[in-house]
C-alpha cells in the first residue's frame, strides 16, 4: 500500500494530502509518514482530539458537534473540508468516532465516519467519499489502526479511479 498510494500521489496531476484525525489520534500521519519520501506529497496532519480544537482550526459547527459528541457524518466533513483551508492541501482525510465502547453514548462497538475532501479548481472544496467503519470486537489500538487502513484504503481506491 504504501507504495502504491505515493505514486498516485505523484502522478499527473501532483497532489498534496494532509490529515485531520480525532478518533485515529495520530494513526493515520504515521502510516503515510512511514512511506519513503513522503515529503513529495504529505503535508501533515491535525490531531483535533477535543471539541474546541475542531472548532477553532478546522471550523467545525460548534452546535452540531456538541448535540452529537463530536461523532458523525457532518463531523467528519467538516473537519475534512477545513483541513484543506488549514493545510492549504488538495486532498484532506478526517477521522472521527470511538475507539472503544461508550456507554454514556449508548455506543457498544468501536467505529469511526471519516471523510475525504479535495479542492477542486477554481479553489471549490468538496467531499468526495466518506463513510462509516465498523470495529466490532476490537479494542482500542486495533479500533485505532483498523480505521486508519480503511481510510487509506478507500484513498487509494480514489486516487486510482480517477485514473480510469
Amino acid at each position: 500500500m504504501p507504495l502504491e498510494l505515493k505514486e498516485l500521489m505523484l502522478h499527473p496531476p501532483r497532489r498534496t494530502l494532509a490529515v485531520v484525525e480525532s478518533m485515529t489520534c495520530g494513526w493515520l500521519q504515521t502510516r503515510i509518514g512511514a512511506i519513503p519520501g513522503a515529503s513529495e506529497f504529505f503535508l501533515g496532519g491535525l490531531t483535533a482530539y477535543e471539541l474546541d480544537q475542531k472548532v477553532w482550526h478546522l471550523g467545525v459547527d460548534r452546535a452540531h458537534a456538541t448535540a452529537v459528541n463530536a461523532v458523525s457524518p457532518t463531523v467528519a466533513e467538516q473537519m475534512a473540508v477545513g483541513g484543506c483551508t488549514f493545510f492549504k492541501s488538495d486532498l484532506v482525510l478526517s477521522t472521527t468516532g470511538y475507539a472503544e465502547p461508550c456507554p454514556a453514548q449508548g455506543v457498544t462497538e468501536p467505529f469511526a465516519f471519516w471523510a475525504l475532501a479535495q479542492v477542486r479548481p477554481g479553489a471549490r472544496t468538496a467531499i468526495v467519499r466518506s463513510g462509516r467503519i465498523e470495529c466490532a470486537g476490537a479494542n482500542r489500538v486495533q479500533a485505532q489502526q483498523h480505521v486508519a487502513d480503511g481510510v487509506l484504503n478507500e484513498l487509494i481506491e480514489y486516487l486510482t479511479s480517477l485514473r480510469e
